[in-house]
């Protein structure tokens, strides 16, 4: 997710594609004009959806490798509401992309790696009914919506390149708001919540937050290229979600963004109410344990989401701990009585 390598064109086609609701609903319709009623789609996805700097990423590309599941990659960029349209659209060479993302952590990009480009969808439909000035708040689902929804995971999975994949796969942070959603009306796929030590990832989203808005304030593109996807959580764009506990919200916005405290509450916020809305087959997945043993971690998680993993040689990751300090320790003390919790349950 970044604006480096966008030339002139390149860039004008993302802001047509994406920036204008009407000609993302105009796709929609284009590509379910041509497919004309995909076949229906069993219900056995994953849905991934943590708070940001959780190892979100690096999962999404570990399911993704098995082989199994269909996900929206860099390819389907920027009309990313029709898919297979724009696929036979743009059938020419394509220039290389392997690059490390704009995140500088490491994470190498190529235009087939998975990311997370769903809540396009979710912006283009119903976008005010959750994105708010200063939050996101809970999204209530209606049933047009929803209905197009499926459609559109229908359209993604018609794309297949393998008859393997028979699920569908999305990493999308903005889903703690329709957990309820999910739940209800994809009672056999599966929401993961990865989770991370709190000091670290507030540290993590802090150094984020600063990288983004320099990148942001440097170049106007890149800031409206994550507005587009909706991607809230850090840099100049950042929105908060308002999860129904008014008092960490405000407590939250009592610091300025450049403080730890504003992201240790943003990691409290998010973590209690998941735990909260924990429901069906939701996992809580742990990142400290995924960097120390990938392969155990993993394997435990393809058995809770019924696929196998012949071949299975996942990334070892290398965490770098540095000292952090200028934060409030009754605060970390608070994560850390939910952090014990969803470490007991991710290990059941």
């Amino acid at each position: 997710m970044s604006s480096q390598g966008y030339n002139t064109l390149s860039r004008l086609v993302h802001r047509l594609a994406l920036k204008y609701t009407a000609v993302a609903e105009i796709s929609f319709d284009i590509e379910n004009a041509v497919l004309k009623d995909p076949a229906p789609v069993a219900d056995s996805h994953v849905f991934i959806s943590g708070l940001a700097r959780s190892g979100t990423t690096a999962l999404m590309q570990s399911l993704h490798q098995t082989g199994r599941f269909k996900s929206l990659t860099y390819r389907d960029m920027p009309f990313v509401l029709m898919p297979n349209l724009w696929r036979k659209l743009s059938r020419r060479p394509a220039p290389e992309l392997n690059n490390e993302r704009a995140h500088k952590d490491g994470i190498v990009i190529d235009f087939d790696s998975p990311e997370a480009f769903e809540e396009v969808f979710w912006r283009v439909f119903c976008g005010k009914d959750y994105i708010l000035t200063d939050r996101l708040r809970i999204h209530r689902v209606s049933a047009e919506v929803s209905k197009k929804f499926k459609i559109y995971l229908a359209d993604v999975l018609a794309g297949r390149d393998s008859p393997l994949q028979t699920r569908y796969l999305s990493k999308n942070n903005n889903n703690i708001l329709r957990l309820g959603y999910l739940q209800k009306n994809f009672p056999n796929s599966f929401v993961i919540v990865p989770f991370r030590y709190p000091l670290e990832q507030a540290s993590s989203l802090l150094l984020q937050h600063n990288n983004f808005v320099k990148i942001q304030s440097d170049d106007k593109f890149a800031l409206d290229y994550m507005t587009w996807l909706g991607h809230f959580e850090f840099g100049l764009n950042q929105k908060s979600f308002f999860l129904g506990d008014g008092i960490v919200f405000n407590r939250m916005h009592e610091y300025p963004k450049t403080n730890m405290n504003f992201w240790l509450l943003n990691w409290k916020n998010y973590y209690q109410y998941a735990l909260q809305q924990a429901a069906g087959h939701t996992i809580f997945f742990n990142y400290e344990e995924f960097c120390t043993n990938p392969r155990q971690s993993l394997e435990r998680l393809f058995r809770k989401i019924a696929i196998d993993s012949p071949g299975l040689q996942p990334a070892v990751f290398n965490k770098q701990q540095k000292p952090i300090d200028g934060f409030d320790k009754d605060l970390l003390d608070e994560c850390l009585s939910i952090y014990r919790l969803l470490v007991t349950i991710a290990g059941e």
